[in-house]
């Protein structure tokens, strides 16, 4: 089940609750199933199991955990069957099974920037419950971040040409090799902001490399508005300028907005949550 959560693959799990007469599995043998019909562990199988099969991937279909649509809330039944009559099996037995659907999504972080700060941040975000997306153009940073299944690695010259792919749900950070290279990504985030608004969307550096940005965005031709969705500087005020001291602050201000968020969606983002001393 870890190693599914871990995937974000939705999932039902099957459990055998009660058994009476002859039946080939014991109450509390389980089994996983995902849409496309891979299964783990056993509910007795053959037969059974194809059975279970058939009513996850029903399941997870109605509850639009398939990827294609639904309208019921069913993410968990019960089914009783008798082995003969239902299932087609010379057992004369009977089970009952429970079956549950799970929906795990990750909490979704795009981080641009592999350097000391993004590896020390990505070394702090792997121990959560996340995944993490990095993206930058040197090869050899991205090979020194850590091994992780919650990590995926891309190498793109041009680093903006990632934007559309990201999640709408993605927390954003901007941590390239400076201004030059965060400027890009920024103002193709911005451009999109009418159709995608992230939840949080932070460019690393100092109140001077705000006011830059800020100036970027009005050369553009962007709304004033949009030189407000952003956080720059990134982390809360707390530690010092080491790369693993920086990291823990922009985590802890992740977390913070996170945490803030309403049932909508929207992010209730405080002046003060955006205060940092931390530079580029």
């Amino acid at each position: 089940m870890s190693d599914l959560f871990a995937a974000g693959i939705p999932f039902v799990c099957a459990t055998i609750v009660d058994t009476q007469g002859s039946v080939p599995a014991d109450v509390g043998a389980k089994m996983l199933v995902t849409a496309d019909g891979a299964y783990f562990g056993t509910v007795g199988g053959g037969k059974i199991e194809a059975r279970v099969i058939l009513e996850a991937k029903a399941m997870l279909q109605a509850a639009g955990l398939a990827g294609t649509g639904g309208k019921e809330d069913a993410t968990a039944k019960f089914f009783e069957w008798s082995l003969n009559r239902d299932i087609g099996m010379t057992c004369g037995g009977s089970m009952r099974v429970y079956l549950e659907a799970f929906n795990h999504r990750a909490w979704n972080i795009t981080v641009f920037g592999a350097g000391h700060v993004g590896n020390a941040l990505i070394s702090v975000l792997e121990k959560l419950d996340c995944r993490i997306t990095c993206i930058d153009s040197r090869v050899e940073w991205l090979d020194k971040l850590p091994e992780s299944p919650k990590l995926r690695r891309v190498l793109l010259t041009e680093m903006k040409e990632f934007v559309p792919e990201i999640p709408s749900d993605s927390f954003v950070l901007l941590m390239t090799m400076g201004h030059s290279s965060d400027k890009p990504i920024l103002l193709e985030i911005l451009n999109r902001w009418k159709n995608v608004k992230f939840p949080y969307l932070g460019v690393i550096g100092s109140d001077a490399k705000a006011a830059r940005l800020r100036k970027d965005i009005a050369e553009a031709g962007l709304p004033e508005e949009l030189s407000k969705v952003f956080f720059c500087p990134i982390g809360l005020p707390l530690g010092s300028n080491h790369p693993q001291e920086i990291a823990v602050s922009i985590a802890a201000q992740l977390l913070q907005v996170r945490d803030q968020a309403v049932v909508s969606g929207k992010i209730n983002k405080t002046k003060d949550a955006a205060a940092s001393a931390h530079l580029d």
